[in-house]
């Protein structure tokens, strides 16, 4: 996170933005949709500040290091999981485990969901090691 507060004034004038989310002191969530285009401008050969200016943010007010540091790591994560990876997850999950009693449809909802995924991860464990034993036998002409 950047050391740049962002002044009440400034605070306003990102708000308007439509590629915006919120804006605090110290952030600035963007949309989802300006992170897809912000990579697919990347891929075109734009510069990370003139993608931001061309989407009407004032790059003096964000500042040099928050745009690339927006940049790499939407890159990143758009490398290693590609557009789901620019979503913002925090509105799925808390981060938190629920502390919540779970009525016994709920336990049975997420036990038959466990069981499910085992057996799967069994399934392909197998398969690797069926894999693993072909590789291994010599081959026979």
């Amino acid at each position: 996170m950047s050391k740049k507060l962002f002044t009440t004034q400034q605070q306003n004038e990102l708000q308007k933005n439509p590629y915006v989310k919120r804006v605090s002191d110290k952030a600035i969530t963007y949309t989802d949709a300006f992170k897809e285009h912000f990579i697919q401008a990347y891929e075109q050969g734009k510069l990370p500040h003139e993608i931001f200016q061309g989407a009407g943010f004032d790059v003096d007010i964000l500042g040099t290091k928050r745009i690339q540091a927006a940049s790499d790591r939407w890159r990143t994560a758009y490398e290693q999981k590609g557009i789901i990876g620019l979503a913002d997850a925090r509105k799925y999950t808390s981060g938190r485990p629920s502390t919540r009693e779970l009525s016994p449809e709920e336990q049975i909802t997420r036990l038959e969901a466990k069981l499910e995924w085992l057996e799967v991860e069994n399934e392909f464990l197998k398969k690797l090691e069926w894999l693993e034993r072909q590789a291994k036998k010599p081959k026979s002409k």
